[in-house]
């Protein structure tokens, strides 16, 4: 890296988005701070424009602009608010790389912009390629525009690939924790609470993510991703539960050999080998010592009881829109078990019921994906009132 890279950070307040500022302040010499972009934590916001001194930061909620703009504009750091502003600032000719950190469906558009405008991706945002992988990817080939995985998972079969690209995937085979409630049946997820599965063993997320750790559709998700960052089928894709964390994942090549990327579960790892890449940084993350880890353990996921990840891989299948009303369904119905209206469970039955619900489109433009997810969200909290 002769140059430093100028990043946009979308979502710099969340999890992602802290950690790889934590990154980028250990490589200053590496990388600048161009954009910070926050839906609602002014707060943390204008602390982190203090710090980092970007050209610019959007707070997406508007009523907070004022708030922002008052602190930060004498600073000659530039305030724009609202979503549209959001997809505009990635179009700045001063950004090198836009790491996409937003939470869900918002995360789609903003990072369309920043590929027709050329800027290379860190995607953290799964969303973007489960609701519309084959759309993204296209126009990334046509823009010359390179999508590095930050999950840690897709992350590890990137790594993986490294030198292997001219090698045809077998299978990849991604690595789940099976979250809180791993070897439970349905009579207890029936009755879990909200504190029980915000309680992730492994990783410390965002309230969103680590609900769908806990249902298995974070896992479903990014199935999906997977087939779009990697081109291969769903047949190509296995999850194995993994409890420990610390084989990320592994790909299968086709003389029967395995590659595996291992670690501790920390995500300033992935996040700084997509901003680098194709270098390796030096880091003071704590390494991992196999004697503290004698038994490393896999097991089959159990998609009778997590019926998210089954949904997962049938709206794979399907193609078309299917992936798009699985996402905005599962928003939904994620939303409403945090507000404590519906029960665990209820959450794959209401995705379920989206399914079948919504209009199937087998080619859908970007419109129609706009279209699908509006309906979708409509459909799923109709269904929540009913029950109510």
């Amino acid at each position: 890296m002769s140059e430093k890279r100028r990043v946009a950070i979308l979502g710099s307040t969340g999890s992602i988005g802290t950690q790889t500022l934590d990154v980028i302040k250990s490589n200053l010499d590496k990388f600048e701070v161009e954009v910070l972009t926050a839906q609602n934590n002014a707060d943390l916001l204008i602390q982190q424009a203090i710090e980092f001194k970007p050209n610019c930061v959007v707070i997406a909620n508007e009523s907070l602009y004022e708030k922002v703009k008052e602190v930060l504009l004498p600073m000659d750091i530039k305030v724009y608010a609202g979503e549209k502003a959001l997809a505009q600032v990635v179009e700045m000719d001063t950004i090198d790389v836009v790491l996409t950190a937003l939470v869900g469906y918002a995360g789609l558009i903003p990072t369309i912009k920043a590929i027709e405008s050329g800027k290379q991706i860190a995607l953290a945002n799964k969303e973007t390629l489960v609701v519309a992988g084959e759309l993204v990817t296209k126009l990334a080939r046509q823009k010359g525009v390179n999508i590095y995985p930050v999950d840690s998972e897709h992350s590890a079969i990137f790594q993986c690939l490294v030198g292997e690209f001219h090698n045809p995937i077998e299978k990849i085979i991604l690595t789940a924790s099976g979250g809180p409630f791993r070897g439970k049946d349905k009579k207890f997820l029936e009755s879990v609470t909200k504190a029980q599965a915000l309680k992730h063993p492994n990783w410390d997320m965002g309230a969103k993510i680590t609900i769908d750790s806990a249902s298995l559709m974070n896992k479903g998700l990014e199935v999906i991703e997977a087939k779009w960052l990697f081109g291969i089928n769903a047949n190509q894709i296995d999850v194995i539960v993994h409890p420990q964390s610390i084989v990320h994942s592994l790909v299968q090549f086709e003389d029967g050999s395995i590659k595996a990327q291992l670690g501790l579960p920390d995500m300033r790892i992935p996040i700084q080998f997509a901003l680098s890449f194709p270098e390796r940084l030096r880091s003071d993350f704590p390494r991992f010592d196999f004697v503290q880890y004698p038994s490393l353990t896999f097991e089959q996921p159990d998609m009778e009881t997590f019926q998210n990840l089954r949904l997962a891989f049938e709206s794979l299948e399907r193609g078309g829109n299917a992936p798009c009303i699985l996402n905005a369904a599962n928003e939904i119905a994620v939303a409403a078990f945090l507000r404590e209206e519906i029960g665990f469970l209820e959450m794959s039955d209401l995705i379920a019921t989206s399914l079948e619900k919504v209009d199937f489109i087998k080619q859908p433009s970007l419109q129609d994906f706009v279209e699908t997810d509006k309906l979708t969200r409509i459909v799923t909290e109709e269904l929540i009132k009913s029950k109510k």
